[in-house]
């Protein structure tokens, strides 16, 4: 079940995850599993960093505070699931599919979701260094209170995606497809490259003036005191 936010002039807002898990199984460890199926279970503290669970399925599922140091997890389903205080560096989801999740408080750098699909997914709090998303599809995405650290979004596709009190520093939209994105809640908002991608976001008009010299850079404009 997703909620949706009231919507703001010219712009459709995001529709937010709302979860309700089921009581959970403690996991006991053993690994990951390549393609495994994890339904109902409770990862809390669990030390999953440089394991395979490529492929794998997981399904109502609580992650809190894992380790996921290069944790191979591509094209992984990540279904109606938290992931809570998770931290790790060269986290691998490449092609993975997360929907109806909610990830909080995270401590992530050099996370891997190039080709992935995030639909339904609220990202609260934390801090993301480096985050590939390049060549994903985002639907229905709310990033709030986080820090975002050069994300790289060049050829990704972003509908109905919600930036509330977070930091967007050195982000690359090159090539990126935007519609119904809402950046005026975005505390920090720095675009390093693709500035001309903008076309389907709303900006506040302090924003526009800070991005103004990048806009007329990608415009030709030469600006002279």
């Amino acid at each position: 079940m997703a909620r949706r936010a009231a919507d703001g002039p010219g712009v459709k807002a995001a529709r937010r995850p709302e979860l309700r898990l089921p009581a959970l199984e403690r996991y006991e460890g053993g690994g990951l599993e390549p393609d495994g199926d994890y339904d109902g279970l409770d990862f809390r503290e669990a030390d999953l960093a440089g394991q395979d669970g490529g492929g794998a399925r997981f399904m109502d599922c609580a992650l809190t505070g894992c380790a996921l140091d290069g944790t191979r997890l591509s094209r992984a389903r990540v279904l109606d699931s938290v992931l809570a205080g998770v931290r790790g560096v060269g986290t691998d989801l490449a092609e993975a599919t997360l929907r109806d999740v909610e990830l909080t408080d995270a401590r992530l750098g050099g996370t891997q979701l190039h080709g992935a699909v995030l639909e339904r997914v609220l990202i609260r709090g934390g801090k993301i260094d480096f985050l590939n998303l390049r060549g994903a599809r985002l639907t229905d995405v709310v990033f709030e209170g986080c820090v975002l650290v050069e994300p790289d979004l060049g050829g990704a596709r972003l509908e109905r995606v919600e930036f509330v009190d977070c930091a967007l520093k050195g982000a690359d939209l090159s090539g990126a497809t935007l519609a119904d994105v809402d950046l005026r809640g975005a505390a920090a908002l720095e675009i390093t490259r693709g500035v001309d991608r903008l076309s389907g976001a709303v900006i506040s008009t302090a924003q526009l003036l800070d991005l103004a010299p990048s806009l007329a850079g990608e415009l030709g404009i030469r600006v002279e005191g």
